[in-house]
């Protein structure tokens, strides 16, 4: 407890300063599961993407983030292991930033498309078990973490699979096949609209005080209205830019198709960015939060703490800058050597994505993005058959994430007895 008073300023300014680091390694590196299809089928360029996720991302890390945040924060560590010595949980999220953010940078000069989940919990796992204690860590919750690793690109590529066999069965399998593609676009983009805004009136906006009552009873059912409503608008929107698109030649063409749905993919690229933003932040602000809530509450471990508004801003910016000044290299990872992607079948990898993360984000579960794309690109590349897949960049990106976990939790023990050997054990 002593060395949380004395010290308490200087933790929550070394928090704030790893946790914008591991923001920016977020941006940087992760990033690129929002933009990369969207760059990749050219529906997109970089400065557009860029625009687009620097809204979109920060809109779901401070109005949605606030969920997964509380599994990064509490579920992976038992509390009452470490009741009598907090400083060590302090020693411990910090080296994990640290530690995740630093793996990171590395990986984003590299180009390689890393997962940030995998970064942080294995850096949390391996401060605890190597730093504390084996029975200090949650190996129930790790587990159930570790599952949706493996069931989050499966259903991202299962859903984005069925959404591109939509497409073709409503569109390209038929002569009027812009008129069509006219028709059935703005349903996919209500989807969009009413899946943000569910994840925002169910999950978000509680981080700022706002809660809506419609008068329908239950919040959810209040929630299913406004979306229903807001996917409406969007649909709206999307219909009236339809109309403004420019065709050439035989208007049934295949270029002329993309065209409309470059269109969807600018409501989609919205929807990833936002459910990316979402879940992702929490693996810069999770520990962070539980610094903060440590040291504003004298060393008392599990204390009950209300999100400050300003860690999920930190989170948020990071995100955004991290992504401006690095984010290129992994978005061409992503968007260009995977499989060859058209608008069509980005819009179906990116609403695949987005509507897991979304899913995840919801329930509090923190997958990750990285798989999550990753899957639902390759479900389109399926849907073409395996020969369409670039099997080489695949296995390089398999064998990244395989090198993440141990990479992270190693760099976060020796963080963690440096800091240790600093502040005192």
């Amino acid at each position: 407890m002593e060395i949380i008073a004395s010290n308490g300023f200087i933790f929550l300014a070394l928090a704030c300063v790893f946790g914008l680091f591991m923001a920016w390694g977020i941006g940087a590196n992760d990033v690129a599961n929002a933009m990369g299809t969207s760059v990749g089928s050219r529906a997109l360029t970089l400065k557009q993407a860029i625009l687009i996720a620097a809204v979109f991302e920060f809109a779901g890390a401070y109005l949605a983030g606030g969920e997964v945040t509380s599994t990064i924060r509490k579920g992976i560590i038992d509390p009452e292991v470490l009741t009598d010595s907090p400083e060590l949980l302090v020693y411990g999220m910090l080296s994990a930033l640290l530690a995740a953010a630093t793996w990171l940078l590395i990986a984003s000069i590299r180009g390689w498309p890393v997962s940030t989940t995998h970064s942080i919990v294995g850096a949390i796992v391996g401060f605890a078990a190597v730093g504390i204690s084996v029975d200090a860590v949650e190996w129930g919750k790790v587990g159930k973490i570790a599952a949706s690793w493996v069931v989050s690109p499966l259903l991202a590529g299962s859903m984005s699979f069925a959404l591109f066999i939509s497409v073709k069965k409503l569109i390209f399998d038929h002569e009027n096949t812009f008129e069509r593609a006219r028709k059935y676009v703005p349903i996919y983009m209500w989807m969009v609209g009413f899946m943000i805004s569910m994840v925002t009136l169910v999950k978000g906006l509680k981080h700022i005080g706002i809660d809506f009552d419609l008068g329908m009873g239950s919040k959810f059912a209040n929630a299913m209205v406004v979306s229903a409503f807001v996917g409406l608008v969007v649909a709206a929107i999307g219909a009236f830019l339809l109309r403004k698109v420019k065709t050439t030649g035989d208007i049934n063409s295949t270029d002329n198709i993309e065209r409309v749905f470059g269109v969807l993919m600018i409501f989609t690229a919205c929807g990833m960015a936002f459910a990316h933003g979402s879940n992702d932040v929490a693996n810069a602000v999770g520990p962070v939060a539980a610094v903060v809530s440590t040291v504003q509450s004298g060393g008392l471990i599990g204390a009950k703490a209300v999100m400050p508004w300003w860690v999920l801003a930190i989170g948020g910016v990071g995100i955004v800058v991290g992504l401006a000044t690095y984010g290129w290299r992994v978005i061409q990872t992503i968007g260009k050597k995977i499989t060859e992607l058209t608008p069509s079948r980005g819009f179906a990898a990116e609403l695949a994505a987005a509507s897991t993360v979304v899913l995840a984000s919801a329930t509090g579960l923190p997958i990750s993005t990285t798989h999550t794309l990753v899957g639902a690109v390759l479900g389109v590349g399926l849907a073409r058959g395996v020969e369409a897949l670039h099997l080489p960049t695949i296995a390089a990106i398999i064998t990244s994430w395989v090198v993440t976990l141990p990479a992270g939790a190693g760099l976060a023990v020796i963080f963690f007895y440096i800091l240790s050997a600093i502040f005192g054990a």
